[in-house]
């Protein structure tokens, strides 16, 4: 249980890292506005205008990076998610035992 512990503290505090590149990003350009869990589209979107590759490179570059990001933060929330869940169980049957 000290191994899961230790699992624990350390995908929480890589969460944490990714968090703060994403702000990081989101601060670049007010473009990206201040969301931490939601993707900018790249994409057409009915009744609004995409910035392509061909208007602004630079954002559209940036855009993507922070869309990486944001898929890693998901999926290292699952893994904590799942981990949380597992150590909590563990613990709830040392605890009743």
């Amino acid at each position: 249980m000290i191994i899961e512990t230790a699992f624990l503290i350390i995908i929480f505090f890589l969460l944490r890292y990714i968090l703060s590149w994403i702000t990081y990003f989101n601060s670049l350009d007010p473009r990206l506005g201040n969301s931490t869990w939601k993707w900018s589209y790249d994409y057409p979107v009915i009744g609004k205008r995409d910035v392509s590759d061909l208007d602004d490179k630079e954002f559209v570059r940036l855009r993507r990076k922070r869309n990486k990001l944001i898929t890693i933060m998901y999926s290292i929330f699952l893994v904590l998610f799942v981990s949380f869940m597992s150590w909590l169980s563990k613990f709830m049957i040392f605890m009743l035992n």
